[in-house]
C-alpha cells in the first residue's frame, strides 16, 4: 500500500526547503509555480517514448533509457550549452562515479517548448530564493525505467546525494507498475520519510546538501510497465566534471 506524499503549497515551497530540506508539489502546485497550462505540460509527456537505452549501467541491467542536456539559467534567460558528458565523483555515486557518460541530448523540439523554459526558470528562481540570485548550471535528464527484465531500478546506486545544490525529481508518469517508492533521509541525522509519487507532473524538490534520496525498484503489474521522470539538478558556479576539466568554463555569458 503506497503512502501519499506530503504536498506543500507553492507559497510555502521556500520555507519547506529551508526547514526540512525537501518539499513536494502536486500537479496543480507545480503548474502554478511554473505558470503554464496543464496541456502544455502534457504535451511533453509523449517525448519519453523516444529515449535511447542507457548503455552505461554497471549492474548489468537493461531497464533504463535516457537523454541528457545541460543549460545555464540566469533569471529568465535559459542558454543551452554545448553537449557534454554527465560526470559524478565516486563520493556521490559509488556505482557510476568517475565515469564520463555520454548520452544522447534532449531533442530540440522538447527544449523549444515554452513549458520547458518556464520549468527551468521557475525552479531556478526557487533555488535563488534560498541561496541568492545567480546563474544556475542545470543538468536535465529524461529517464524511463521499465520492467522488461522483470524489475527496474530508478536509483541503482542506492541512497545518494548528487553533488549539486538542489535536485528536482518530476514524475512525468507511471504505468503498469508497483513499487517506485521515494525515500528521503537527513544526510546528518536519524530522520527520514517515504512516500510514492503517483500524480503526473508532481515534483519532489531536494536540498542536496542536507538530504539523501532514493527510489525503490519497480515491478510490473501487467506484461510491461514503466516509470518516467524528469530529473533536474541545479548547481552554483559550474558543472561537475573530471578533475582538471575546468567545469566552470561554461560561464553564463558564453
Amino acid at each position: 500500500m503506497s503512502l501519499p506524499p506530503p504536498v506543500t503549497p507553492p507559497s510555502q515551497l521556500a520555507a519547506a526547503l529551508r526547514d526540512r530540506g525537501y518539499a513536494v508539489l502536486g500537479r496543480e502546485g507545480f503548474r502554478e509555480l511554473v505558470g503554464t497550462r496543464p496541456e502544455e505540460l502534457d504535451a511533453l509527456s509523449p517525448t519519453w517514448d523516444d529515449l535511447p537505452p542507457d548503455t552505461y549501467l554497471r549492474d548489468g541491467g537493461h531497464y533504463r533509457s535516457r537523454r541528457h542536456s545541460c543549460f545555464v539559467v540566469d533569471g529568465e534567460h535559459v542558454r543551452p550549452v554545448p553537449h557534454r558528458a554527465h560526470w559524478q565523483p565516486v563520493e556521490y555515486n559509488a556505482l557510476h562515479g568517475g565515469l564520463e557518460r555520454w548520452f544522447e541530448p534532449i531533442r530540440p523540439d522538447v527544449v523549444a517548448q515554452p513549458a520547458w523554459t518556464r520549468m527551468l526558470c521557475a525552479l531556478a528562481a526557487s533555488c535563488s530564493s534560498l541561496k541568492g540570485r545567480q546563474p544556475w548550471y542545470v543538468e536535465a535528464h529524461q529517464f524511463r525505467i521499465d520492467t522488461k527484465e522483470g524489475i527496474g531500478r530508478p536509483t541503482p546506486e542506492g541512497a545518494h546525494r548528487d553533488g549539486v545544490d538542489f535536485v528536482a525529481v518530476v514524475l512525468v508518469g507511471r504505468e503498469g507498475i508497483k513499487g517506485g517508492e521515494t525515500r528521503v533521509f537527513e544526510a546528518n541525522g536519524p530522520h527520514g520519510i517515504r512516500f510514492t509519487l503517483s500524480e503526473p507532473w508532481s515534483v519532489l524538490l531536494l536540498d542536496d546538501e542536507r538530504v539523501i534520496h532514493e527510489s525503490t525498484p519497480i515491478q510490473p503489474l501487467a506484461e510491461l510497465g514503466h516509470r518516467d521522470t524528469l530529473v533536474l539538478t541545479f548547481r552554483a558556479k559550474g558543472f561537475q566534471g573530471p578533475p582538471g576539466e575546468g567545469s566552470k568554463a561554461a560561464s553564463p555569458h558564453g
